[in-house]
């Protein structure tokens, strides 16, 4: 077998709100495939979310002609591991994954179930595959924090669903984070004990290596919280780094149009009759930041979550392909503060768009070290990237959250040849981008 691939093929699924990649590499004599992520919140209307996703697991059975190489599952969201669940029967899109029978599954080091609850890093110990059996008892040993807000998540699915005074889009939001960061049992337990284990963390060696010859792997994330304790906290506003706009990012939602404070809302005057009217706005504003002061929470345990993702960079020959899962702003910074990482960086020919889109996945430091950028379409070397996405899911236009977030899809159309899965109609559900490598192909040719 030569030692590096030839070719790539990177099937994009559109899997709605979440990520699904299928890797494929083309050797002289056989393919080798990773995939990394399948999972989802939320399909397109028309399309049944259950009928999509065994679709998907089906097709990828058939590209795998019945072997993957690698699983990668980038962190725990739903969005990105749903697809792992499992069935009675065995009949759950999780079960026709774990019949291809993959070598090792990639996560990051925060969900290895033999970690410590106060644990601030990976275990020194080698990991190895679990068995059913072994996996019953270990749960509970997971990192504390992890466990402590998949239970809260829980609680807000509870809260946004019984709650009859929250507004509509209050409890949208609610609703889709508490399902996002909820606990998928059979899902994490497939992932966990279908293969060798891999945890993973900044600078970590991977196995993933193991399974493609010839392609160099760097993990340039999540750091451990002995590496940088910046990974504890997440910022709510970072205007340098995010993609939002600077002035009158923050207006409030109750503000007049004249300016003013409209102290009798509408729904206070329709909804709360049998209420004094000096004490409407009160109760009004003591249930909404009830909502408010849960919806920040579960925020906080949503982008905690991200910043556990798995950072990976692919090289073959002077080709560099970056897939960052969610990885936000905390989780990035320790990698780009280092100037060999910078290098890597720099000179990236395909990118896997961040967290769906949104405007703090892609830090503006990191977009700016990408070199390939070019506003010359039709570019031998311009920068490829990746989306998969799906419009009104997450965030609001009003607060400049939405995902995608449109000032940094204007910048990913204007400087790199853009895919975005909202691009793939009706029952089209797979997008294939093609590389070739003419310098490992070269390589390969020398060493013969």
């Amino acid at each position: 077998m030569a030692n590096a691939p030839q070719t790539l093929t990177i099937r994009t699924y559109h899997v709605g709100f979440g990520d699904c990649f299928l890797l494929t590499f083309g050797y002289p004599k056989l393919e080798r495939h990773v995939l990394i992520d399948f999972g989802s919140t939320g399909v397109p209307k028309g399309i049944k979310l259950n009928q999509r996703m065994m679709e998907i697991a089906e097709d990828i059975k058939r590209r795998t002609k019945g072997k993957l190489h690698a699983v990668v599952a980038t962190h725990r969201h739903k969005d990105h591991i749903s697809g792992f669940e499992t069935k009675k029967g065995g009949k759950g899109t999780g079960d026709i994954i774990r019949s291809l029978k993959p070598d090792v599954v990639v996560q990051p080091w925060t969900e290895d179930p033999k970690l410590g609850t106060k644990a601030t890093g990976p275990r020194a110990a080698k990991t190895k595959r679990l068995t059913d059996k072994e996996f019953i008892v270990l749960p509970q040993m997971q990192v504390a924090a992890l466990s402590s807000m998949q239970t809260v998540a829980e609680q807000t699915l509870l809260e946004s669903r019984s709650v009859r005074y929250f507004d509509k889009s209050l409890k949208t939001q609610l609703a889709f984070l508490g399902e996002s960061n909820i606990n998928n049992p059979s899902a994490v337990k497939n992932l966990m004990t279908m293969a060798k284990n891999d945890y993973v963390y900044c600078g970590k060696k991977t196995a993933l290596a193991k399974a493609l010859p010839g392609v160099k792997i760097d993990v340039l994330g999540p750091p451990t919280v002995q590496q940088t304790a910046k990974i504890k906290k997440q910022r709510a506003n970072d205007p340098s780094e995010f993609w939002q706009f600077q002035a009158n990012a923050m207006r409030s939602s109750e503000a007049s149009s004249e300016g003013g404070m409209n102290l009798f809302p509408k729904y206070v005057r329709g909804k709360s009759p049998n209420f004094p009217i000096d004490a409407r706005w009160l109760i009004f504003h003591a249930r909404l930041t009830r909502g408010n002061q849960l919806l920040q929470i579960v925020r906080m345990l949503d982008k905690a979550m991200n910043n556990t993702s798995v950072i990976l960079l692919f090289q073959i020959g002077k080709t560099r392909l970056l897939f960052p899962g969610d990885a936000q702003i905390e989780n990035w910074e320790y990698a780009l503060d280092q100037k060999k990482y910078q290098q890597l960086l720099s000179s990236v020919n395909l990118y896997k768009v961040g967290h769906h889109g949104s405007r703090n996945a892609t830090p503006k430091s990191l977009w700016k070290l990408f070199k390939n950028k070019s506003e010359k379409k039709g570019g031998a070397n311009r920068l490829m990237s990746l989306m998969s996405t799906m419009e009104h899911k997450h965030g609001s236009e009003a607060s400049h959250t939405e995902v995608p977030r449109k000032t940094l899809v204007n910048e990913l159309e204007r400087e790199s040849n853009l895919f975005s899965t909202q691009e793939l109609k009706n029952k089209v559900f797979f997008h294939d981008t093609q590389l070739v490598f003419s310098e490992a192909r070269r390589t390969a040719k020398k060493k013969r």
